[in-house]
């Protein structure tokens, strides 16, 4: 730990730190020319075009959260350029990596080989430039998670009030990027919690956030209710719920009472596909998909009651029926989660934990979805010529990154493995607590993580990739401590039987 010298000029004044400091800016602009060599253009999936609409619209409620369009239209009054757009993107997530590097390195005493391992795996890796390419909020969020999240450590570690109004605003806008901030309030409690503050500056630095928050989700729903006549904050959420009960539905074994017409003709639909579907469905379909079947599909009864139901003109109007719909999903899906729990848990959830541990590449797997053109809104907002791209293949980033998920699978076991050693050999007095604190923010992050994930949404690798970024470093972190650990033990027991002098 080096809280006897200032932050900054433990990485300007330290020999190794400035090493690290101008490798790493020298490797983030010379990789990002050779990257954007290969590939001139940004990469585009259906989510893009959402953002880009909703940007163009000025639109406060879309699709998905409404920060990422914000952010696009704002970039836009700046340049229209998709380059400096993902340049912009890469770099904010190398910044903040290099916030969180230089902050383990200050406060934990990391060995030079894992500091080596962490600062390769953060700064020279190649999943860092596909997941900045894309023109969609992942690379924003993980950015802002990461500032977070550093912040978190140093409210535990060196607590200051400044602190306290830094890592709300740095909630907030998490919460405006994507929907799997919901957990992060609780993670920040417990950061709180751990922290050394007195007790109203603990509970004035939980609550800060949430008063954030709290104005924007009202505003949203508001919007959404001129919109689609109902309150709700998400247009999406009825989409997820309806699409992860579909998994388990020849498994529902609860009255049909449902509490609307909608609904009921949205069950005759379910019961129509399931009796015309083929005796391989689940093992063809079902489950080589990373979760999302029932939202993809044309022929799902999710999009024909949509179909049927809607009349599409525009982008505006797509995205106001996409809200009407959901609203039916969510009492659809509500009613037969609540009265099938049991179902819900063994054909939806436990299948979808499988996802989290080996999450699929997904959108990652190819360039542009395979395509060489574009959408014409992509190529009015970026002023391309024309609506064709290229790069250098669509396909070799699938080659590249398929080691991913088996490194993320390797790090949630052995973090559950330690976990468990943890619970079962560890006192729980308040010192010990002390001692661990970072291990248990990560462990409460971990836990909440993946309890959100498996329970409400379809898991692939681009949502996982902050959380692989948290779970690398704290492997890392634990191995360092019980390596020390060991050679404490060792030193004692041979001081013990006289084979060593003490030291």
């Amino acid at each position: 730990m080096n809280n006897h010298i200032s932050f900054f000029d433990f990485i300007l004044k330290d020999r190794t730190n400035k090493k690290y400091l101008f490798i790493a800016l020298a490797g983030m602009i010379v990789q990002f020319i050779i990257f954007k060599l290969l590939y001139p253009y940004a990469d585009f999936f259906s989510d893009s075009y959402s953002y880009i609409y909703a940007a163009y619209a000025n639109l406060d409620v879309s699709i998905w959260p409404i920060g990422y369009s914000k952010f696009l239209r704002i970039f836009h009054f700046i340049t229209y350029s998709d380059t400096a757009l993902v340049g912009f993107q890469y770099f904010f997530f190398e910044l903040a990596s290099l916030y969180f590097f230089f902050t383990i390195l200050y406060f934990f005493n990391l060995g030079r080989a894992n500091q080596i391992i962490t600062f390769i795996f953060l700064f020279f890796n190649p999943l860092v430039l596909y997941v900045s390419n894309y023109i969609n909020s992942d690379p924003l969020f993980i950015a802002l998670s990461l500032c977070w999240f550093t912040q978190l450590i140093w409210i535990i570690q060196r607590p200051h009030i400044s602190q306290i109004f830094i890592q709300a605003i740095l909630l907030f806008a998490c919460f405006t990027v994507r929907n799997n901030a919901y957990y992060y309030p609780f993670i920040t409690a417990v950061a709180f919690v751990l922290s050394s503050y007195k007790l109203s500056l603990k509970v004035f630095g939980t609550l800060l956030g949430l008063m954030f928050i709290l104005p924007f989700v009202v505003h949203t729903r508001n919007v959404a209710y001129k919109m689609t006549g109902t309150k709700q904050f998400s247009l999406f959420t009825g989409w997820q719920l309806a699409n992860n009960i579909l998994y388990a539905y020849e498994y529902l074994d609860a009255p049909r009472n449902f509490p609307s017409t909608q609904s009921k003709e949205l069950d005759n639909l379910s019961q129509q596909f399931y009796s015309s579907i083929p005796s391989d469905f689940k093992e063809v379909y079902l489950m080589k998909n990373p979760g999302n079947f029932f939202i993809q599909y044309s022929t799902a009864p999710l999009k024909v009651y949509f179909s049927n139901h809607y009349k599409i003109t525009d982008e505006y109007s797509s995205v106001v029926a996409w809200g009407k719909a959901s609203v039916i999903f969510t009492e659809y899906a509500s009613y037969l989660i609540k009265n099938n729990p049991t179902a819900y848990f063994h054909e939806f959830v436990i299948p979808n934990s499988k996802n989290y541990f080996i999450p699929h590449l997904e959108k990652l797997e190819v360039y542009n979805l395979g395509m060489n053109k574009v959408y014409p809104i992509a190529r009015y907002w970026f002023h391309y010529k024309n609506v064709e791209i290229s790069s250098v293949s669509p396909n070799i980033q699938g080659r590249i990154l398929f080691i991913f998920p088996f490194i993320f699978l390797m790090i949630n076991l052995y973090l559950l493995g330690n976990a468990i050693s943890f619970l079962i050999k560890n006192e729980y007095s308040f010192a010990c607590i002390k001692r661990y604190s970072l291990f248990i923010l990560i462990g409460c992050f971990w836990i909440a993580n993946f309890i959100f994930c498996i329970s409400t949404t379809i898991i692939v690798l681009r949502y996982e990739v902050f959380p692989l970024i948290i779970g690398f470093s704290s492997t890392l972190l634990l191995i360092e401590r019980i390596n020390k650990k060991v050679s404490k033990k060792v030193v004692s027991n041979l001081q013990i039987s006289g084979e060593i002098g003490v030291i």
